[in-house]
């Protein structure tokens, strides 16, 4: 059976200032793609992702589509040196990144939606009434009933937004819910919860406003079939129609990334190589949580090597 050749695609939390800076240095197709963003949004988004300011880039509509361009900068190069997935998959935001690399999505138009997206998702719950934590050492299952009785308890919306790893979930809401949520979650056996620097309550019920404004962008866009099978995460299954694609960016806003199901699919699908494709390593240090018998190797590592061996 030969090794499949999966890539994964980052989404918020892995920006970081100066990422791709050297991938465009090195790489003409990495400059061309920075400068393709430039214009796309009238503003210069390499000078962002290359210096900062650090407080600029953490604001959700500018992270998205910096790590979006980044991310599509050094599939690119791969891709120029034949090195093409399998199956892709993306975290979240990351799944924009993962629908361009099978074709279903124009750079231009996706580089212009994440940006809408972000701005969408920062305006649909005011400042400070939404939280995310991070819920380790418990169980998804027991992070779950943790936000149920938490959401009975306050009134409030609280409910499993990432199921990250098997001992990492991150949950979202209201503040006074997720406060409750986390208290009961370390009650009842979690090592810890860690509040998360967010500006807004992502993947849960709170977003239906930015849902339902993405919605309108996103139906007027030109979606293709995939060329390689997409893992989705609000299904945790691979799709490759236009139309089945086009829902799930949608569904995604206020639904839960399932990434440990969307892995353990892949891992089903016989030997794999992952490569993570974006800034930073967070999905390979996830892989090592839920499938540590997986390679998972970062796309600048596999530049350096300029191969990437597929044995049958």
């Amino acid at each position: 059976m030969s090794t499949k050749l999966v890539f994964l695609f980052p989404g918020q939390g892995s920006q970081s200032v100066g990422m791709g800076r050297e991938l465009a240095e090195k790489y003409p197709t990495a400059k061309q793609t920075f400068e393709e963003a430039d214009d796309a949004l009238g503003f210069s988004l390499s000078r962002l992702c290359f210096e900062g300011p650090e407080e600029q880039l953490k604001l959700t509509e500018f992270t998205q589509p910096a790590i979006f361009t980044v991310s599509v900068a050094a599939q690119r190069v791969l891709a120029e040196r034949g090195i093409v997935p399998d199956f892709v998959a993306g975290h979240s935001l990351g799944e924009y990144s993962a629908d361009v690399a099978a074709g279903v999505l124009s750079f231009t138009d996706a580089v212009k939606t994440v940006r809408s997206r972000g701005r969408f998702m920062q305006e649909a719950v005011p400042a400070g009434e939404g939280a995310m934590a991070a819920v380790l050492g418990l169980s998804s299952e027991e992070a779950a009933r943790a936000c149920a009785d938490g959401a009975a308890e306050t009134g409030g919306v609280v409910s499993a937004a990432n199921f990250n790893s098997p001992e990492q979930t991150v949950i979202s809401g209201a503040a006074a819910a997720v406060d409750r949520a986390g208290a009961l979650a370390k009650d009842r056996g979690a090592k810890r919860v860690v509040m998360l620097p967010v500006s807004a309550p992502f993947h849960c019920a709170l977003m239906q406003p930015a849902q339902d404004r993405l919605a309108e962008v996103l139906r007027d866009l030109n979606f293709a079939d995939a060329r390689v099978p997409v893992v989705v995460n609000v299904d945790a299954a691979a799709r490759t129609d236009a139309a089945d694609l086009r829902d799930a960016l949608i569904r995604q806003v206020t639904g839960p990334v399932r990434w440990v199901e969307s892995m353990r699919l892949l891992v089903g699908e016989g030997p794999a190589q992952f490569v993570e494709v974006g800034p930073g390593k967070v999905l390979c240090g996830l892989m090592r949580q839920i499938d540590r018998a997986q390679t998972c190797r970062h796309v600048d590592d596999v530049l350096r090597d300029d191969a990437i061996a597929k044995p049958e």
